[in-house]
């Protein structure tokens, strides 16, 4: 190596020359090791033959029960089929791979997730846990490597030692998370590869893989290309474009369009005067058009209208332009407040008379009944924040929120999800402060007097200036000594007592190890209380329901079981004949899959030689079952051929072995129409 490459295309000499021999870490102990790769015989130094991977292929075969190395010498090989070993072996070195890219990559801090690296590390993951089908593995096994990792790389890799747990927890909720699409997935690209014409698989197909199941469209690439074909990657990237073309359009409308700062005006920075006022006289310092051909948007030089920001949305209410003698001579209302900068950007809709002047006064008034709600639940996120950390974890963090009218949401790092004690426990700890209505205080310090104060919870301390607002809830204001302390400029209720209630709607996964608990506070908690309470009442009729179904399927059962026998022998009696085969076929009726299989157990005593195909209809749905007799099946005839064919006419398919098979079907009318086309497939 002997040159810079500019961005010019020209190469400039380099101070230092060198030769690169790619003898990396893994090459190098592959030499020292002098270790052949057996696989191909062909005497190649292998990495896979070394003790770095030897332990990882010890656990792999320890859990899977397949061994590594079809690829013994000839004479000593127990495989009876290489080619299938050989694709085991590729299957233990992937997963072998694969674990260390994750696991040091999580260590450094990087989590599987949807965009940039993270998404690089979910791809390979998923690449790691479809191999492991190779393996008989269809529970999570990926996370059960992490130990022989930390056990023999500790010593040179300490991150993933100490943050073992922490790394297995991840890996295993993103494998459970992969596993639970990833058999529907393959079942839809098995079926899509066998009706595949001319080698190309489509690209709505692997487009709906990739938006559905999470199949990267690497994978599917690999899938398809051990059977042989393609995939159309042109028409998936069209697809994909189109995607987000529609979020890009999608973004568009929902944007904040603030047009002030194009004007070049010098402003002064809006004066908020809203912790102590919720009503105030003003100066218009500048107007624009909104988004809207009817709204304006409006700063002034003062406002108690709170600017949307830290997750607390935007306040709304009234703006009013009177006239010499304080009648209103226009009228309109703010829809919604934005921050600008260091300017607040009021929202307005003109509702009568006309709309304000640049340096006429005016009279806002902001609307006290929502801002009360809006600051129940701000106020509510900080104690669920103090109650997260003393039922879960110190480490639990803040990754967002949302303090609206009518709900409250906080989003936090946490790798496992909230079990229903943790919740009840967080639920009884706010509520025991609400009653217990402690004083919630705001003051304002130098950022440096409490910059690295273990007391004051601050997660984003570059975003601060040199005064900062301190929300503390209990305690002697100025302290620090209340039990929840944050680094907050948003508005707050004056006690916690003014919060009413707080109940916790539902908790739920929205990225990689990051948890989302959506909540209520006051009067909006109490009737989320009864709609859980009514909900659960409609889920134990729902199960009462169920368990009086389960009784009567099982009565059914029963007098199915009795009446077999005679249902057979009528059934037999009745049997056609078709190029010299008895045929017996039957439309059963209200009848699922398990009950026309007991017809069938009840046939084959009275049915030495033939075939024969039962229907029913299940939940709305056609149930079909086929079986041929022993000599038949010798002679070529398919159970799951002929169930397959007439099934299709009931609007499904299905099949199965050539002696008994099942089948199902849309279109309930057709399955008269069905049974009497057996006839015609057996002879």
């Amino acid at each position: 190596i002997q040159f810079n490459a500019n961005a010019d295309g020209t190469f400039t000499p380099l101070p230092a020359k060198h030769v690169d021999t790619g003898a990396g870490f893994e090459r190098v102990s592959a030499i020292i090791q002098c270790t052949k790769n057996f696989t191909d015989f062909s005497g190649i130094i292998s990495n896979y033959e070394t003790d770095i991977f030897r332990p990882l292929f010890d656990r792999l075969e320890q859990l899977s029960g397949k061994r590594y190395g079809s690829t013994l010498p000839a004479g000593q090989s127990e495989i009876s089929n290489p080619q299938s070993q050989i694709a085991l072996d590729v299957a233990f070195r992937v997963i072998a791979d694969h674990i260390r890219c994750l696991s040091f990559g999580i260590a450094d801090g990087i989590l599987p997730g949807n965009e940039g690296r993270g998404y690089v590390l979910r791809r390979i993951l998923r690449r790691a846990v479809r191999y492991g089908r190779f393996l008989g593995f269809h529970e999570p096994f990926f996370y059960k490597l992490v130990d022989v990792l930390a056990r023999t790389m500790g010593d040179v890799f300490p991150e993933v030692r100490r943050r073992q747990t922490m790394i297995e927890k991840i890996l295993r909720a993103e494998e459970e998370n992969f596993n639970r699409t990833l058999d529907r997935g393959i079942e839809l690209l098995d079926q899509a590869i066998a009706e595949c014409q001319g080698g190309v698989l489509d690209a709505v197909t692997a487009f709906k893989l990739y938006d559905t199941y999470g199949f990267p469209l690497d994978l599917t690439e690999l899938m398809c290309r051990e059977q042989g074909l393609k995939v159309d990657v042109t028409g998936f990237e069209r697809l994909m474009e189109q995607q987000r073309e529609r979020a890009r359009q999608d973004h568009e409308r929902k944007k904040t369009a603030i047009t002030v700062a194009d004007e070049g005006l010098q402003i002064e920075p809006t004066k908020f005067i809203g912790y102590d006022h919720l009503e105030a006289e003003a100066l218009v310092e500048a107007i624009a058009p909104g988004a809207q051909a009817s709204s304006l948007e409006i700063i002034l030089d003062r406002t108690p209208f709170y600017a949307e920001m830290g997750g607390q949305v935007g306040d709304t209410g009234l703006l009013h332009v009177p006239g010499h003698d304080w009648s209103e001579l226009g009228r309109l209302e703010v829809t919604d407040t934005q921050r600008h900068g260091e300017l607040h950007v009021h929202r307005a809709r003109l509702v009568s008379g006309r709309a304000p002047e640049v340096g006429e006064g005016v009279r806002v008034a902001v609307d006290a009944a929502r801002r009360a709600n809006i600051q129940r639940h701000h106020t509510a996120t900080h104690l669920f924040h103090w109650a997260l950390h003393e039922v879960v974890s110190r480490e639990a963090r803040q990754r967002g929120s949302l303090a609206a009218p009518d709900r409250m949401r906080f989003d936090f790092n946490h790798h496992e999800h909230l079990t229903p004690q943790q919740i009840a426990d967080i639920e009884r700890l706010v509520n025991e402060r609400i009653r217990e209505n402690a004083p919630v205080y705001g003051f304002e310090v130098p950022y440096r007097d409490i910059k690295g104060n273990p007391k004051v919870m601050q997660f984003f301390g570059e975003k601060y200036g040199d005064v900062v607002r301190v929300i503390q809830i209990g305690g002697h204001p100025g302290r620090f000594d209340g039990f929840a302390l944050e680094l907050c400029g948003g508005t707050h209720t004056r006690n916690t007592g003014d919060i009413g209630a707080f109940k916790i709607a539902r908790e739920s996964a929205i990225a990689a190890g990051v948890r989302r608990v959506e909540a209520a506070a006051g009067q909006f908690a109490l009737e989320l209380i009864e709609k859980l309470q009514a909900h659960e009442q409609k889920e134990a009729e729902l199960a009462k329901a169920r368990e009086l179904e389960k009784e009567q399927a099982k009565e059914r059962q029963a007098r199915m079981q009795r009446e077999a026998p005679a249902i057979a022998a009528q059934l037999v009696a009745k049997a056609a004949q078709a190029g010299g085969i008895r045929v017996v076929t039957g439309n059963l009726g209200d009848a699922n899959t398990e009950l026309l299989r007991l017809v069938v157990d009840a046939l084959k005593p009275v049915l030495p030689s033939g075939i024969a195909v039962l229907g029913g209809v299940s939940e709305g749905k056609v149930c079909l079952i086929g079986y041929v007799t022993p000599d038949l099946v010798k002679q070529g005839k398919h159970a799951g051929k002929i169930v397959g064919a007439i099934a299709k006419l009931c609007g499904g398919g299905g099949g199965g072995r050539p002696d008994l098979a099942q089948a199902g079907g849309k279109a309930p009318a057709r399955l008269e129409e069905a049974l009497r086309a057996v006839a015609g497939l057996v002879g």
